[in-house]
C-alpha cells in the first residue's frame, strides 16, 4: 500500500500531486496497475489526497491493492503481492503542499530512495501530469 503522512507540527494542505511509473506520469491508480500488470480489472481501495488537509502527525493509506476476492492484499506469498512489491521501485511521487499561512514545499520520493523536501514559491496549477486521485 501507499501511505501519506504529515510528520510536521502543523497542518499540510495538499495542493498538487504527480505519480510517475518509470518516470512517466500516471493520472490514476488503475493506470499505475495497468502499467504493472497489464490492462484489466484490478481490485483496490483508494483515498483521494488532492486538496486534503493533513493534521500534524496524521497519516492515511491512499492506495491498497486487493486480491481477486477484493480483500486487502497482505499475504507476502501471494504472487500478486510479490509482483506489486517488486514493481514498487518503479513508482515516484511528487507532492506539493502548503501551510495554512501559504508557505509551500514539494516532497519528492520513491519507494527505494529517501524523500527530499524543498521550499517553493507556490505549488503548480493542475495540468496534464496532475494525479487525479
Amino acid at each position: 500500500h501507499f501511505t501519506v503522512a504529515n510528520k510536521g507540527v502543523g497542518p499540510a494542505i495538499i495542493r498538487h500531486v504527480i505519480v510517475r511509473v518509470d518516470d512517466k506520469p500516471v493520472k490514476t491508480w488503475k493506470e499505475m496497475l495497468d502499467k504493472f500488470l497489464g490492462p484489466g480489472a484490478h481490485h483496490f481501495s483508494e483515498s483521494d489526497i488532492g486538496g486534503h488537509v493533513f493534521a500534524a502527525n496524521e497519516s492515511m493509506d491512499v492506495f491498497t491493492p486487493h486480491d481477486a476476492d477484493n480483500k486487502p492484499l497482505t499475504d507476502a506469498s501471494n504472487p500478486l503481492w510479490v509482483e506489486l512489491n517488486k514493481d514498487r521501485e518503479r513508482v515516484t511521487v511528487e507532492i506539493c503542499y502548503s501551510s495554512t499561512l501559504g508557505e509551500c514545499w514539494t516532497l519528492r520520493a520513491g519507494a527505494m530512495t529517501a524523500g527530499t523536501t524543498t521550499q517553493v514559491a507556490r505549488c503548480p496549477a493542475a495540468s496534464e501530469v496532475t494525479f487525479r486521485q
